[in-house]
């Protein structure tokens, strides 16, 4: 560990504009006022202390949940500079916080790499929280200010004496801007928090949660906090390690990396005999790239055309043989791309693609000269390999003869679409909605109950095929399936186009019970596997039925008083009513059960209704759940719904 401040002083800090257009437009810099912007002002914390650990001088942070949902982040790194600000005439830490681009990470020589929200990262926490605590123990002082909603209320002082270096920062979310929620989720955190240790290596992240009742805004303090910890000194090869812990695995993993003057790369990647081609994730600085960029094509181009040239030199591609496709060679593969660059360039606020033309070589390059060594010492795994391709390549062929099955039988049948669908009258995609529901009962219902002019409605019959297990060949063979991809209309594998979706809102309505949240994991899995963009377009959603009706007792009006969606609302309910004697509770076992009045008011209504939106947070939470709960693996599902059974009523993926 490092033990100089290395320029990293008052000098480092350039000032580029002001703070005042965070409160009024919230969404440009964190996203979003919901959940995930609440959670992402956290991430904003930590990302500084990781830039410290970048730098070489931290190696532990330290974060909390309170009672009240406050966070505090504890990192042992360097400490934020106190002395005055040259330009601005108050200390740096007060600049840091309350001017917007101000940081090290702007050319001043305070990092050479860093991830953070394009360096706005704590100075819009503190725009966004009604109070914000720092303190900073630096040349064996420490030193304490204070902030409600931006503005300084308490001016930098000294506190005492400090033997250790580093930053602590606590902060109290607005409710006038997170109007939905303030409260912080313990698995959401920890997800990002592990996700960070792995790209991290050596780093120990620790995370504390103090509340009692965690879904209170206001808890009373557990006896015992919960704690978990990460710290790897694998990296992202424990990473890889992580996503194919459940699954068959083709080879041990292989790790590398490279560097020159325009950054470095560090990749790891394994096989397994998954049918997944959506396990490689890539980051830059630490930021999740969700859309890729140019990292990822480097890495695309550069595996698939290694293990072409390795087919064919071995003899296991013949010459009259066709190449094998980036998809079937990445059929299966668990990989990580760790860029870190000293200039990183992202399209759009969220960094979500990474645009940086210099980084594409250096990962090509990479890739090309360490699979390559790979596959040539290692015979035995690398013919696994290249066999993982093959067989995905006749699938492929396969798959594409039924899609033209498929094309060549709607043409006879000019364009028709699937028999039960019940199709809407608007053909405008944006704001037409199609309800996938269950058996011909609930179809019936929801088809009397829709608003023909937007809503279409599409009854499937029985259980669909777990893609998971089946691949592409045996899922085109399923009539369910198919159905399902002709009347959304994007098409699938290489024909996939998400702008041709004939639909905007696809949502999943099935009977609360086992086999409806059953229903309800085959078909996200479906979308997961072979149509994310939809998801991560928002289109997909979730309908939420009524479990429970209240009626009156011996009351010659028909009509439910209420509608609940719980368990424990139920309870809750009765409690509010002075004699619960006087109602009689009915349990909905399945849509069917409503008539379609009471569908539509309850579920179908938009006005009335409740719809999750299904997204995609953590594409490596999401890779092991959908392998965990789909794969051929029991042992990785059973654990997985003891653990959970108690805290869910379904599965949220």
């Amino acid at each position: 560990m490092a033990d100089t401040h290395q320029n990293y002083d008052a000098d480092a800090i350039q000032v580029l504009e002001g703070l005042e257009a965070v409160r009024k437009r919230p969404g440009m810099y964190i996203g979003s006022t919901g959940p995930r912007g609440l959670h992402h002002l956290v991430y904003e914390v930590v990302d500084n202390s990781v830039d410290e650990a970048l730098a070489g001088f931290c190696n532990h942070i330290q974060v909390t949940i309170h009672p009240d949902n406050s966070i505090t982040v504890v990192d042992n790194g360097r400490g934020i500079p106190v002395e005055k600000h040259k330009k601005e005439r108050i200390p740096t830490v007060e600049v840091v916080l309350t001017i917007l681009h101000a940081g090290g990470k702007f050319g001043g020589g305070g990092y050479k790499v860093s991830g953070g929200l394009h360096g706005v990262g704590v100075s819009v926490v503190n725009a966004l929280s009604r109070r914000v605590v720092v303190k900073v123990r630096r040349d064996g002082k420490e030193y304490q200010i204070a902030f409600e909603r931006g503005k300084t209320v308490e001016k930098l002082h000294e506190v005492g004496k400090a033997r250790t270096t580093g930053t602590t920062v606590t902060f109290w979310p607005d409710p006038d801007i997170f109007t939905d929620t303030c409260i912080y989720d313990f698995d959401t955190l920890q997800t990002r928090f592990r996700e960070m240790a792995f790209l991290n290596k050596g780093l120990k992240i620790d995370l504390t949660d103090e509340r009692s009742e965690p879904g209170q805004l206001v808890s009373i303090p557990a006896d015992e906090p919960r704690t978990v910890s990460f710290k790897y000194d694998g990296g992202i090869v424990d990473f890889v390690r992580y996503l194919n812990a459940d699954k068959t695995t083709l080879n041990k993993p292989i790790y590398f990396e490279a560097e020159n003057e325009d950054g470095t790369v560090e990749i790891a990647m394994q096989w397994s005999e998954s049918y997944s081609s959506n396990g490689v994730l890539a980051f830059a600085n630490n930021i999740n790239t969700a859309e890729g960029g140019t990292h990822m094509d480097g890495f695309k181009q550069a595996v698939t055309r290694t293990i072409n040239d390795y087919a064919r030199a071995k003899g296991k591609l013949k010459e009259k043989d066709p190449n094998l496709t980036g998809d079937d060679c990445r059929e299966g593969l668990a990989a990580i791309i760790s860029v870190k660059l000293h200039d990183p360039q992202f399209e759009g606020q969220t960094k979500t693609k990474l645009g940086n033309t210099e980084i594409r070589g250096l990962v090509q390059t990479a890739v090309m000269k360490g699979l390559a060594e790979f596959l040539e010492e290692n015979p035995t795994p690398a013919g696994r390999i290249v066999g993982k391709a093959s067989q995905a390549l006749k699938a492929r062929e396969a798959a594409r003869k039924a899609r033209e099955n498929t094309r060549r039988k709607n043409v006879l049948d000019s364009f028709s679409l699937p028999g039960k669908l019940a199709d809407c009258s608007s053909k405008r995609p944006e704001e037409s909605e199609i309800f996938i529901v269950e058996g011909d009962s609930a179809g019936g219902s929801a088809k009397q109950a829709r608003d023909r002019k937007y809503q279409a409605i599409l009854p499937l019959r029985g259980k669909i095929l777990n893609v998971e297990r089946a691949g592409l060949h045996r899922s085109l063979s399923s009539e369910t399936i198919t159905s399902l991809i002709t009347a959304i209309g994007c098409g699938i594998s290489d024909d996939f186009d998400a702008d041709k979706a004939r639909y905007h809102r696809i949502i999943i309505m099935t009977d609360a019970d086992v086999d409806g949240a059953h229903i309800r994991c085959l078909l996200l899995t479906f979308f997961y596997r072979y149509m994310p963009e939809l998801i991560n377009r928002g289109y997909i959603y979730i309908a939420q039925p009524p479990i429970f009706g209240l009626k009156k007792k011996n009351s010659r009006n028909p009509k439910v008083e209420r509608y609940i969606y719980d368990e424990k609302a139920l309870s809750s309910t009765l409690a509010e009513y002075d004699n619960p004697d006087r109602f009689d509770v009915q349990r909905y076992k399945g849509l069917g059960e409503m008539d379609p009045e009471q569908l539509w008011e309850t579920t179908m209504e938009p006005s009335s209704r409740t719809l999750l939106q299904v997204n995609i947070d953590d594409a490596a939470e999401a890779e092991r759940a959908v392998s965990d709960l789909m794969g051929d693996k029991v042992e990785p599902r059973r654990e997985f719904i003891q653990s959970h059974a108690r805290d869910v009523r379904f599965l949220d993926i």
